[in-house]
């Protein structure tokens, strides 16, 4: 049977959250979503593109827990 709350994740004796991979991997790939954006001129459609990023940072953050980060 398999539990269904997070568990650690272990770096030699080092334990982290699992959530800290899925921000920082989430960070960049918003990041590089924005800046492909950007280049296809998709960013000008949005009032305000700082709220946009933080939108898809989220966005990368569940899709990496919902489905890289299986528990």
């Amino acid at each position: 049977m398999s539990n269904p709350w997070p568990h650690e994740l272990s770096v030699g004796d080092l334990y982290f959250s699992p959530v800290i991979p899925a921000v920082v991997l989430g960070f960049f790939l918003a990041g590089a979503t924005v800046l492909l954006m950007n280049r296809l001129k998709l960013a000008r459609w949005f009032y305000a593109p700082s709220y946009v990023f933080l939108a898809f940072w989220l966005l990368w953050i569940v899709v990496i827990d919902r489905y890289w980060i299986h528990f």
